[in-house]
């Protein structure tokens, strides 16, 4: 009897498809979902203990990060507290350093001319070192390694050919 089996394998003769046991799962059955969070974060438990959220096993409970687009961040309502926050602690740091240097240049009519003096270097630097890139860019652009290896393959022959003589 032929089955509407696929033809590219080989089934036996007596082999009936429906003698093949069934899984047997519930219905109600729950998939493992591995999620990468973005950002490191702790579980509050319902001991309270606040394990790391990815060495707990046993986690059963979903606490999905919730966007904040005022702030291009993402936030925990609920479940876990978020563990370190370097980018904010940075900009906290820029914008701190910011402040002090306009007070500072408030107060200090010479330290207004000084940091322009700096930054004017500092952006000379950066062009300057813009324009090294550039043109050492350049040279490996304009290098042809095709006619390199002809010229020294050409080379390595009229060498051969003075050895022979």
């Amino acid at each position: 009897p032929k089955s509407s089996l696929s033809p590219q394998k080989y089934y036996p003769p007596d082999f009936d498809p429906a003698k093949i046991p069934k899984l047997k799962l519930p219905k109600d059955r729950q998939y493992v979902v591995r999620l990468m969070a973005p950002f490191n974060m702790r579980e509050l438990g319902i001991c309270g203990s606040g394990g790391v959220w990815s060495r707990i096993p046993t986690l059963s409970r979903v606490f999905p990060p919730q966007t904040d687009p005022e702030n291009t961040d993402y936030t925990m309502e609920h479940g876990a507290t978020r563990n370190f926050q370097a980018e904010k602690l940075l900009e906290e740091e820029e914008k701190r350093l910011q402040k002090e240097r306009e007070e500072e240049e408030l107060n200090n009519p010479m330290k207004v001319l000084e940091n322009r003096t700096k930054d004017s270097k500092l952006e000379m630097e950066v062009l300057e070192n813009l324009q090294e890139l550039k043109e050492l860019n350049q040279r490996q652009a304009n290098v042809d390694f095709e006619a390199m290896l002809k010229q020294y393959k050409e080379l390595e022959e009229e060498q051969r050919r003075r050895e022979q003589e």
